[in-house]
C-alpha cells in the first residue's frame, strides 16, 4: 500500500518544488496551501470506506480485464474518484469511444490519463491492470493539474485586477473551490481550468499565438472551450482601438491611414485565425464521431461480448458496419454532440424547469448568486463603461485596481453568459463546476466581498482580545502574514455575515461534495 501512496505524494511534492522555484512569494503561499488541500484524496478514501455506495442508475461498464495484485488496494484508496461521469473518462481511456453517448466526453483528458498509465506508471504494469493504473493516473494527474490551475489563476488575477492582495485572496478561495470533488475525481475540470486560465493570462500579456494554442487545447478537453473565442475577439479589438487612438494623436496624413489599415487588417487576420484554431478540436472530434457511426468500419463481432451485452440492455448504440446509420447522420449538420445531449441527457432550452428539479436549483443557487452579484456590482460601479462595452471611456486611461478594473469587464460578461446558458439550457446543478472551472469571476467577487465587509482582514488587532489575526514569525513562507482564510476560520463566529456566508458555502460544498459524490449519491 505504501508503494502506491508514495508516487502520489512525491508527484505533488515535486510539482510544488518545481513551481515554487519559478514563482514569487505570494504564489508560493497559494501553491503550498493548494497542495495541502490535496489531502482531500485521503479524505475521500475514508468517506468512501465509511459510507455505503448508493445504487445509482449510472454508467457502470463490466470489468473485462483480470485484476492484478494491487488493484484492490488502488480501488480502495481511489475508487471514490471513479464515480458518475468519471466512469466514462476511465472507460474511454481504456477502451476508446465504443458507445455513442461516450462522445459527450471530449478526448483530451482520457488521452492524458492513458499517457500517464503507459509512461510514468508503466513500471507498475506487473502489479496493476490498465484500469488500476488509470485510476492512479487520476489521482496523480488531477493533483498536478489543479496546482497548475492555481498558479494560472493567480497570474491571471494579477494581470487583470492589478491588485496583489485581491489576487492572492481569490486564489486562496479557489483552493477551497465548491467544485473541489470534480477537480479531484476523474473529471476534466482541473485540466480545463489550467488551460483556460493559462491561455487567458497569455492573451492578457499579448502572447496571442501561444494563447490560441492553449485555448485550442482546452476545447479538446471540454466543449465550452468554444466560448473562449469571445476573449480572442474582444481583447485584440480593445488593443486595436487603443493603437488607433495613439496613432490618431501622434501621426499625420497618409501614414495615419496606413497605420489604421494595418491595425484593422491584423485584427481581422488574428480573429479569423484564432477562431479557427480554437474551434478546430471541436470540429475534428465531431468529424471523428461522424465517421465512427455514419460510415463505420467496425462489426459487432469485434466488440467484447460483455460490452456488447451492456449496450443491448441499456440501449447504448455501438458502431456496426452491417447496420443502418443513425438518423442524426441524415441531418444537414450532423453534430453528434447535439444529438447526445438531446437524446441521452435531455438537455435543451428550459427542459429542466420542472417542480421535481427544485432541489437542483437550490444546489446551484449559491454559485448563481455570486455571478449575479458580480454582474450587478460591476455595472453599478461602471455604468458608462458597460454601456460602451468596455471599449472606450475615461476609466481606461487610469484604471482602478481591484474588481472594478475596466479590464475585468469581459470576464464579467463571460461569467454572465455562462450563468444564463447554464440556467436555461443545462442541467442546472452542473452550474457549480461549470463556472468554477471556466471563470475566475466567482472567486474575484468572493474575495472582493471579503475585503469589503470583513474588518478582521484589515487589521491584526481588534477590540476583542480573543480575535486577532497575527503574523506567524515561524511561518515557512519567509515570514509572510498568516494565510488569511485559515486565520479567519478559528474566529468564524466573530466574522461578518458576508464572510460567514462565503466561507460557509465554500467549505460545506468542499466537504459535502466528497462525501456524496464519492458514494454515488447525487451532487452537483
Amino acid at each position: 500500500m505504501l508503494y502506491i501512496i508514495l508516487p502520489s505524494s512525491l508527484s505533488v511534492s515535486v510539482c510544488v518544488t518545481i513551481l515554487t522555484l519559478a514563482i514569487g512569494e505570494r504564489r508560493r503561499q497559494t501553491l503550498r496551501f493548494a497542495s495541502d488541500l490535496r489531502g482531500s484524496i485521503a479524505l475521500q478514501a475514508v468517506l468512501n470506506a465509511a459510507i455505503p455506495d448508493h445504487e445509482a442508475d449510472a454508467f457502470r461498464p463490466p470489468r473485462t480485464e483480470e485484476p492484478l495484485y494491487l488493484d484492490s488496494v488502488v480501488d480502495w484508496l481511489f475508487g471514490g474518484l471513479a464515480h458518475w461521469d468519471a466512469e466514462h473518462f476511465l472507460f474511454i481511456a481504456e477502451r476508446g469511444y465504443l458507445y455513442e453517448h461516450n462522445f459527450a466526453f471530449f478526448p483530451l483528458f482520457p488521452i492524458v490519463l492513458r499517457g500517464l498509465a503507459e509512461t510514468l506508471l508503466w513500471p507498475l504494469s506487473s502489479w496493476l491492470s490498465v484500469r488500476g493504473r488509470l485510476l492512479l493516473a487520476v489521482a496523480l494527474g488531477n493533483s498536478a493539474l489543479f496546482l497548475l490551475s492555481v498558479v494560472a489563476l493567480y497570474a491571471l488575477s494579477r494581470a487583470v485586477l492589478q491588485d496583489r492582495r485581491l489576487a492572492l485572496l481569490s486564489s486562496l478561495l479557489y483552493c477551497f473551490t465548491p467544485a473541489n470533488v470534480f477537480m479531484t475525481a476523474g473529471y476534466s475540470e482541473s485540466l480545463f481550468a489550467a488551460l483556460t486560465f493559462g491561455g487567458l493570462f497569455l492573451l492578457e500579456k499579448g502572447f496571442t499565438l501561444r494563447a490560441c494554442l492553449a485555448l485550442s487545447i482546452a476545447t479538446a478537453a471540454r466543449s465550452n472551450g468554444l466560448v473562449n473565442i469571445g476573449f480572442l475577439l474582444y481583447l485584440p479589438s480593445l488593443n486595436a482601438i487603443s493603437q488607433i487612438r495613439v496613432y490618431r494623436a501622434t501621426t499625420e496624413g497618409r501614414s495615419k491611414v496606413l497605420h489604421y489599415i494595418w491595425v484593422i487588417l491584423r485584427l481581422l487576420l488574428t480573429s479569423l485565425f484564432g477562431t479557427a484554431v480554437i474551434a478546430l478540436p471541436f470540429c475534428a472530434f465531431q468529424y471523428y464521431g461522424y465517421r465512427t457511426f455514419c460510415t463505420p468500419s467496425t462489426s459487432l463481432e469485434q466488440i467484447h461480448p460483455a460490452l456488447l451485452s451492456l449496450g443491448e440492455r441499456r440501449g447504448y448504440r455501438v458502431p456496426d458496419e452491417n447496420g443502418p446509420p443513425p438518423l442524426w447522420c441524415m441531418r444537414p449538420l450532423p453534430l453528434l454532440y447535439s444529438h447526445i445531449q438531446d437524446v441521452y441527457w435531455d438537455v435543451g432550452f428550459l427542459r429542466y424547469f420542472e417542480l421535481k428539479q427544485i432541489p437542483n436549483f437550490i444546489l446551484a443557487m449559491p454559485m448563481a448568486t455570486l455571478a449575479i452579484m458580480a454582474a450587478y456590482a460591476y455595472f453599478q460601479a461602471n455604468p458608462e463603461l458597460c454601456l460602451r462595452l468596455g471599449l472606450w471611456g475615461t476609466g481606461l486611461e487610469k484604471p482602478t485596481p481591484g474588481f472594478f478594473n475596466p479590464k475585468a469587464f469581459v470576464y464579467v460578461v463571460h461569467s454572465t453568459v455562462l450563468l444564463v446558458f447554464g440556467t436555461l439550457c443545462m442541467h442546472v446543478q452542473v452550474l457549480t463546476r461549470f463556472m468554477a472551472s471556466s471563470s475566475p469571476v466567482p472567486f474575484w467577487i468572493s474575495a472582493h466581498l471579503l475585503l469589503l465587509n470583513e474588518p478582521l482582514l484589515h487589521r491584526r488587532k481588534t477590540s476583542n482580545p480573543n480575535v486577532q489575526l497575527q503574523t506567524d514569525p515561524k511561518n515557512s513562507f519567509m515570514h509572510t502574514p498568516q494565510n488569511p482564510i485559515l486565520a479567519l476560520l478559528p474566529h468564524f463566529k466573530s466574522c461578518s455575515p458576508t464572510t460567514q456566508s462565503i466561507l460557509g458555502y465554500f467549505l460545506s460544498y468542499w466537504i459535502l461534495g466528497l462525501a456524496l459524490h464519492c458514494n454515488f449519491l447525487p451532487w452537483t
